[in-house]
């Protein structure tokens, strides 16, 4: 029979479709004898099919005809062999996908096949069926509407009591195989995106709403496997813990993107729920309570993991509740979080901590709480400084009880490196997210000073009260009320739906003194000498955001405190102006000025919160030896970066002044003051191996860049402007008295040393001639650097005799020091800023200083 399928027919006919169809009903069993026939006929079928939709509707009259897709159903009753199945899954999954009549998928969805079909009982021991079966229930998924969709489900009483495809599908939302796992999230997009209410319903009522429950349980063993990753690494960093890092967080994060698209579908009690469970499983239980100063035995998650986590959370699910609730959340303290039996060690009282049917006490055991530490908090009057730490003192009846705003700030103040810039990432993260509400904002103490003036402007211009005489005045007891009331509602749900019933010892203090408490430790920040650059810059850009347009003026704290740190950090600039990289000093504060500038004015913080996860790079200083350069360019980088441009922007905004787009500094002087290059006929900018110069003062010497062979060279040391080398040229035999340049050298950090035995000898270091800024990011991929690579060059120079030797030293000293003179006349405007000028008439100096620099940008 099967042999005769093989005769020569036209092969997209109808004809051929009638054959087929035929050839397949006289089959009674699917046995190893004719099992490749069957499979061929089910291809050629789906083939026929999908070519008569476009072409000849008469092909799939006559597939309902003789209803086809029955036949399918019988010869997967009757086959003994797993390649029927693997081939009738893929056969009726082809012919959904290409289906483009709607009257063919009508056709296909009725009379129960389909879900004849879902249901079965197929071995999935095979991973490749369930592929198949997987993609079956995709193709399905991607062809249901409002009308296609009431084919596939049971009712009564106009009810759904039974949805085949999608009870199906969630068995395997959890499978190991994470294209399995996507595969049916986009399954369950496809149902929930219909926006038929009764599905609606059905997907949210029990059991069902379980699956949303258990989503969240799933996500939380991936954050706390997250942790895990995170702990190993920080023990053993290299790039495989960094990748393994890396691809933990994409599929953390395509999780709270699939939460964001479930509730993108606009499922009310969806949301609700997705909300209740991330908060009840994750957020109170785990992440909440890990914010402590404290290293705690038996912590699921780690305080940097929980950061990261939250700005997640905040960043791409957007649920008002969630995001209101959570900022509510950081009025209480962090015992308020722990289960019964900890919160009882802790001196709380009975009935106080958080709860949760879910969550056993056993499954966390949290540390002790951590000491309360207090910010001096100081705002300005008109007249003069009022201290409001009393007033923070009243409201804090706990005493001991540090609320977890209080925590975050407390990292930003006396935290490390990676603990700063986590809670600068929760901060704006709070300020960058849509979904919170501006009196909430306004609570923490992160409202930007322009919405503050802008909610009080329109209720000025509609005539709301006295919103004219807010304005104007220092404080609004209505706006302080308004923001009590909206906190006081999110902690009443707080308290109410999630059992956290302890007092907040932050409730009802001024929002004004919250302000200022978040601006005290900004202004502790910026005077800490042991945080990097880039964490530096985050804490700008959030100063920025809270003080745009300098409308609340720093008080004299504040002002005090960050010039001293600024007469610190110009002290330190003296240093480098004579130090190791003099030379290119004046082209980094150029280029950080611009990067500084570009990172603050920023429309968000130049770090992603994933770097949290990843373990300080920084080469360690004990690999590289004491006296590299490339320490001492790594020192002088930092002071530039970190403490001194940024220092001085934050000045300048704060107190009013433009902030200019180039670092005021004299230019370069047309003529130096001893034009030695000149005097050599080179230009010291454009130097080169092969350039002829005059040996002026010119050295002869000895040196050998390879065993056993010397070479008779002359050394001459030149300066021009901010640049300076060592030149190690050849004498030109036709020419007295030119040379032609062999070797060159930087002529800052060379520190030359007579030799204590050899009074003929002279050593110098050869550091490299420009200084590489190693990106953070990339050593976080590639793992510890090559201490090979940081060793600078050594030579040895043998002179005539030893009145020679000195006389090369006198001139490599002579022209550094004209080097030397030249960066700090340079430098001159700005360092003066620091040292002679008072900061309430800076502005004003500023102008005068800059003048000579491109126009500024205000702010």
């Amino acid at each position: 029979m099967w042999f005769s399928f093989w005769r020569s027919r036209d092969r997209f006919s109808l004809d051929e479709l009638r054959y087929l169809t035929d050839q397949l009903m006289k089959v009674q069993v699917v046995n190893e004898v004719n099992k490749d026939f069957v499979i061929e006929a089910l291809r050629s079928i789906a083939e026929l099919i999908t070519y008569g939709d476009q072409h000849d509707s008469a092909f799939f009259e006559y597939f309902m005809e003789k209803q086809v897709m029955g036949e399918f159903v019988r010869v997967l009753k009757i086959s003994r062999t797993i390649t029927i199945s693997l081939q009738l899954l893929q056969t009726i999954s082809i012919m959904i996908q290409n289906l483009k009549s709607e009257h063919a998928i009508y056709y296909m969805f009725s009379n129960e096949h389909i879900n004849y079909l879902i249901t079965y009982s197929f071995d999935f021991r095979n991973e490749e069926l369930l592929s198949y079966y997987i993609s079956f229930l995709r193709a399905i998924s991607g062809k249901l509407n409002r009308n296609t969709i009431s084919l596939l489900v049971k009712t009564q009483n106009d009810q759904i009591v039974a949805f085949p495809l999608y009870d199906e599908a969630i068995r395997f939302a959890f499978h190991e195989e994470s294209m399995v796992r996507t595969a049916i999230r986009a399954l369950t997009l496809n149902v929930y995106h219909v926006g038929d209410e009764c599905v609606n319903d059905y997907v949210s009522s029990d059991p069902h709403a379980d699956y949303f429950l258990n989503l969240v349980k799933f996500f939380r063993e991936q954050c706390i496997s997250l942790n895990t990753l995170v702990l190993d690494a920080s023990k053993n960093s290299g790039p495989v813990s960094t990748s393994t890092i890396l691809s933990a967080v994409d599929e953390i994060e395509d999780n709270l993107y699939y939460f964001s698209d479930v509730i993108s579908a606009g499922i009310p009690d969806v949301g609700r729920i997705l909300t209740d469970s991330i908060l009840k499983l994750l957020i109170f239980p785990l992440l909440l309570p890990s914010l402590r100063r404290e290293d705690v035995d038996g912590m699921k998650i780690g305080p940097m993991t929980s950061l990261y986590l939250l700005c997640s959370i905040l960043r791409i699910v957007k649920i008002k509740d969630l995001a209101n609730l959570v900022a509510a959340a950081l009025f209480f303290p962090i015992e308020a979080f722990m289960p019964h039996s900890e919160a009882k060690l802790n001196g709380h009282m009975p009935g106080t901590g958080f709860s949760h049917e879910n969550h056993s006490p056993d499954n966390d055991k949290l540390s002790p709480e951590v000491v309360s530490r207090s910010l001096r908090v100081t705002v300005p009057n008109s007249s003069s400084d009022i201290n409001l730490q009393d007033d923070v003192i009243r409201h804090n009846i706990n005493g001991s009880k540090t609320a977890l705003r209080e925590a975050l700030l407390s990292y930003v103040t006396s935290g490390d490196d990676v603990q700063v810039l986590g809670s600068l990432s929760v901060l704006a993260t709070f300020l960058q997210t849509k979904e919170l509400e501006e009196t909430m904002l306004d609570a923490i103490g992160i409202l930007p000073q322009r919405k503050q003036h802008k909610k009080l402007l329109l209720q000025a211009l509609v005539g709301e009260g006295s919103g004219e005489e807010q304005l104007f005045s220092s404080e609004s007891s209505s706006m302080k009320d308004g923001v009590s009331n909206e906190l006081d509602c999110y902690l009443q749900k707080l308290k109410d739906q999630y059992g956290l019933s302890c007092s907040c010892p932050e409730v009802g203090v001024s929002p004004r003194v919250h302000r200022f408490q978040v601006l005290d430790a900004l202004v502790s920040l910026f005077c800490r000498s042991n945080i990097s650059a880039e964490t530096l810059w985050d804490g700008g850009w959030l100063l920025r955001q809270l003080l745009p347009y300098s409308e609340a003026k720093f008080n004299s704290h504040h002002l005090k405190l960050l010039k001293e740190s600024y007469k610190n950090c110009t002290s330190g600039l003296h240093v480098e102006a004579r130090g190791t990289w003099s030379d290119v000093l004046i082209t980094v504060l150029c280029d950080e000025w611009k990067n500084c500038k570009r990172a603050i004015e920023a429309s968000s913080p130049r770090k992603e919160p994933k770097c949290l996860l990843f373990p300080s790079q920084k080469c360690s200083s004990e690999a590289i030896p004491g006296e590299s350069s490339f320490v001492a360019g790594e020192r002088m980088c930092e002071l530039v970066k970190v403490v001194f441009v940024l220092l001085h922007q934050v000045q300048i905004f704060s107190t009013g002044g433009a902030l200019p787009d180039q670092p005021p500094i004299h230019p370069p002087l047309d003529v130096p003051e001893k034009p030695q290059s000149k005097t050599a006929g080179l230009d010291v900018f454009g130097l080169k191996p092969g350039a002829e110069l005059k040996l002026v003062d010119a050295v002869p010497c000895r040196i050998s860049f390879e065993r056993g062979k010397e070479r008779h060279l002359c050394f001459v040391a030149i300066s021009g402007g901010t640049s300076g080398w060592i030149v190690l040229a050849e004498e030109l035999p036709l020419k007295k008295h030119y040379g032609v340049v062999r070797v060159t050298a930087p002529l800052v950090g060379c520190n030359p040393r007579i030799d204590d035995k050899h009074s003929r000898w002279l050593h110098l270091r050869v550091r490299p001639s420009t200084y590489s800024f190693v990106d953070t990011t990339k050593r976080a991929a590639q793992g510890k650097l090559k201490t090979n690579a940081l060793v600078d060059g050594r030579w040895t120079l043998a002179f005539r005799d030893e009145d020679s030797c000195k006389s090369a030293v006198s001139m490599i000293v002579e022209e550094i020091n004209l080097l030397c003179n030249e960066v700090e006349r340079r430098l001159k405007p700005l360092l003066d800023l620091g040292m002679s000028v008072d900061l309430s008439n800076r502005n004003k100096s500023l102008q005068v200083s800059s003048s000579r620099t491109s126009p500024s940008n205000s702010l």
